[in-house]
């Protein structure tokens, strides 16, 4: 089947050169693929395109006609097809990134921009979701998220391990009493329950291998480990949180860690993009200088 884009641009240089075979040698193709294909373009248009002779060929009429209009349409791929790289050689266009609605994501964003003032044409769209945001549908360009082992489809950037830290308030202690045990503490404390926000179910409260916590007397239901903090700091619930939340007021006294002694799995929190045959260089740029300010953020 005649490739009809091809023909075109054979067709062009064989006008220019007026020669087959100088023809076939600019496009590191034999001689014969040449004749071919403008045998083939001809009778595709049912007119003839060169008069041939032995020793020289030109153009018909027709042909002289169609080739003012083969290198305008030539002409206007190639400024089609330039359009994506220039924008990727400028650095300029839209960057959707998904993260988590963190607290931090304010000084995160603020350093980012200012980042990018270098860059004035990148223009990023971002998105808070507790939940993963389709690559596609979304067309989301990077994301961030916490998970025991990153996809395996996606490019990654490990930016550092979250822990969970099992929590209570002082005033939530004295008034149950230390637990004796975790069954002791499933038994009789209140208890935040995240809720898995792609099911709208709660989620597994998994220590580690060998430990899941099944708290009996659940007291309240989130999505954000932000909202469960506000209520484990006002004394109506325990609640497993991460331990960057949680640090300032463990180390002020506001909230005491329960079980120090159970070693509680860590999870990844990563920085990812899907592979792709090609990668617009503004996405390569913000990937790079994101990654950048969130290891310095969460180290």
């Amino acid at each position: 089947m005649l490739n009809k884009f091809d023909a075109l641009r054979y067709f062009c240089v064989a006008a220019e050169t007026l020669n087959f075979r100088e023809t076939a040698n600019r496009l590191s193709v034999s001689p014969s693929v040449i004749t071919r294909v403008v045998n083939e373009l001809e009778a595709e248009l049912g007119e003839q395109l060169f008069k041939r002779h032995t020793r020289s060929i030109k153009l018909t009429s027709f042909g002289e006609q169609f080739l003012l209009r083969a290198q305008h349409l030539l002409a206007e791929s190639e400024t089609l097809f330039k359009m994506g790289k220039n924008q990727a050689d400028d650095l300029a266009g839209i960057v959707r990134i998904t993260v988590p609605s963190w607290r931090n994501n304010d000084e995160i964003i603020r350093q980012l921009l200012i980042t990018l003032e270098s860059y004035p044409e990148i223009i990023i769209d971002w998105r808070e979701d507790m939940g993963k945001l389709d690559m596609v549908e979304d067309r989301i360009d990077m994301g961030l998220r916490i998970g025991l082992e990153p996809d395996q489809d996606f490019v990654v950037r490990k930016i550092t391990e979250i822990g969970d830290v099992l929590v209570a308030s002082p005033a939530l202690v004295k008034k149950l009493g230390q637990p004796t045990d975790l069954t002791d503490f499933e038994r009789r404390y209140p208890m935040a329950i995240p809720i898995n926000s792609n099911t709208g179910k709660p989620w597994t409260l998994f220590l580690n291998e060998d430990i899941t916590l099944n708290p009996k007397n659940p007291a309240f239901y989130s999505v954000d480990n932000y909202s469960a903090l506000q209520a484990v700091l006002l004394g109506k619930c325990a609640g497993l949180i991460n331990d960057f939340m949680v640090k300032p007021y463990l180390e002020r006294g506001e909230l005491i860690q329960l079980f120090p002694e159970i070693q509680i799995d860590k999870w990844q929190l990563f920085l990812y993009r899907p592979y792709q045959t090609v990668t617009p260089a503004r996405v390569l740029k913000v990937f790079d200088l994101l990654t950048e300010i969130l290891r310095k953020t969460y180290y």
